[in-house]
């Protein structure tokens, strides 16, 4: 059975679990990280190294870093489904998953550390309307994309939608100025109409850290 370690209000580890839960592939999970601790002991430190949640333990493999994650589990337990055939198609999934950790994320890390993680007297209003603004234009760019497609990559749920779905959660129900993007509004109510992600991801998101 996989083991993963993180707690579940974490934005990285809820897509892992989301994912599991969609392949239908059982797990347990230990709380870590954040308020629960236990990642930078030496324990945890000898399996992963960069010391941040998730990690899972599946049949003697050892892995960190989410995104990696979800394609290991796609590529081994959805095969045809969260993992398409097609390499073409599996590109196109493997761009948007990339898309959110090297544009979205970043773009969005200032506000949703700001208004989650500090207290509000300690908050920077400007750097989080900053942040909201950046997180705004490059999400513009998914808004486009899924104007013609029912998903991410195509008509049917992969990787890709699983890397974006929990930080797009947070982005429409942080308490920011957004502007109207009608295409990825449908498309996160279509995400929430599959089980897995209410279960996983429509939760608390308080006490959100980078660990």
């Amino acid at each position: 059975m996989i083991e993963i370690w993180g707690r579940a209000n974490s934005v990285n580890v809820q897509k892992v679990l989301w994912c599991l839960d969609e392949l239908a592939v059982p797990f347990e999970r230990y709380d870590a990280g954040g308020l629960y601790g236990g990642n930078k002991e030496s324990n945890f430190l000898s399996r992963n190294p960069a010391g941040l949640v998730p990690l899972i333990s599946d049949d003697g493999l050892d892995l960190w870093e989410s995104n990696t994650i979800v394609r290991y589990l796609c590529a081994k337990y959805g095969d045809g489904s969260l993992w398409p055939e097609d390499p073409a198609e599996r590109a196109l999934s493997d761009k948007w998953m990339d898309y959110q950790l090297g544009t979205v994320f970043p773009a969005f890390r200032g506000a949703l550390l700001g208004l989650v993680r500090t207290p509000p007297e300690d908050r920077d209003p400007a750097a989080i309307e900053a942040s909201a603004r950046a997180t705004a234009d490059v999400l513009t760019v998914l808004n486009t994309q899924l104007e013609d497609h029912e998903y991410v990559a195509g008509d049917a749920l992969t990787g890709g939608d699983i890397a974006l779905g929990p930080t797009v959660y947070r982005w429409l129900n942080m308490e920011i100025e957004r502007p109207p993007m009608p295409s990825l509004e449908v498309w996160h109510d279509r995400l929430a109409e599959r089980p897995a992600y209410r279960k996983n991801v429509m939760v608390s998101f308080a006490m959100e850290s980078p660990t």
